[in-house]
């Protein structure tokens, strides 16, 4: 439900359930990444919604361009900047899979994940220019977010994180670089909500009896959440900094390792 701040919702997803040793519900992990798929896709319906009229502009626009074959307006590229910067993640999602969901989920790493890009983060936010709108956006500014973004495969590094840094990095606006992460968010949130259900329910996992209500309350509590973040978040960018994610990230990385240190 985090997933359009900076501070990591996948991180958060294998950080809270370890520190307060929640058992999986009905004892099955599947059940888990069934509702895991849950959460995303409420979370993606309320991103859909918030941004429904540029949702409509970008589509007309690949309409246009295919048309006319001609992509000198904006409009009409944005699309293709869209896909580019989807392509790493996507391609590195599927052949790392079992990678992230090993070795990299160890909380340890997880918990240096949050402080070590949270201080990139800090970093790019207080050196960048600050001074491209998003129609400046080219191809190769769209392929180094979507190679920062295949890092956020990794639990702790915050997709809307890592590519709001790149974007920062490369002199765009704070509000141009969290758009474009929400809107390239799109994309590879529902390619992994249609994998990871197709995978997990050819699985055979289902749902144990009386979870309905959960799955329900979940997708809804998401989808509102969700919403809410990004609204939140492109308004106080306009004016502030990332500071305030940054240090919540350096806390909660503390306290994890400080807790992994104190049941070794």
């Amino acid at each position: 439900m985090s997933e359009p701040l900076p501070i990591s919702s996948s991180g958060h997803l294998v950080l809270v359930p370890w520190l307060f040793d929640w058992p999986s519900v009905g004892g099955s992990g599947a059940f888990d990444k069934t509702f895991d798929v849950a959460l995303h896709l409420g979370t993606l319906v309320g991103i859909v919604a918030y941004f429904w009229r540029d949702v409509i502009a970008i589509l007309a626009g690949l309409v246009r361009g295919l048309a006319r074959r001609s992509f000198d307006r904006f409009e009409e590229r944005l699309p293709w900047y869209i896909a580019l910067a989807t392509i790493p993640g996507a391609a590195f999602g599927a052949a790392g899979e079992g990678l992230i969901e090993g070795p990299l989920g160890e909380p340890a790493l997880v918990a240096l994940n949050l402080i070590g890009f949270g201080l990139v983060l800090l970093a790019a936010d207080r050196l960048a220019r600050h001074k491209w709108t998003l129609e400046r956006l080219r191809s190769g500014s769209a392929f180094s977010i979507g190679m920062a973004q295949a890092l956020s495969l990794m639990p702790g590094v915050s997709r809307s994180g890592i590519t709001m840094t790149a974007a920062l990095a490369l002199g765009f606006t704070r509000e141009a670089a969290a758009r474009f992460s929400f809107l390239i968010s799109i994309p590879i949130i529902a390619g992994a909500v249609l994998y990871k259900g197709f995978t997990t329910f050819v699985t055979g996992a289902g749902l144990p009896p009386g979870t309905a209500p959960q799955f329900v309350w979940g997708i809804v509590a998401s989808m509102v959440s969700g919403f809410g973040a990004v609204w939140f978040l492109l308004r106080y960018v306009r004016r502030r900094t990332f500071t305030p994610f940054v240090l919540y990230r350096i806390a909660a990385g503390i306290l994890v390792l400080a807790v992994v240190v104190a049941r070794a």
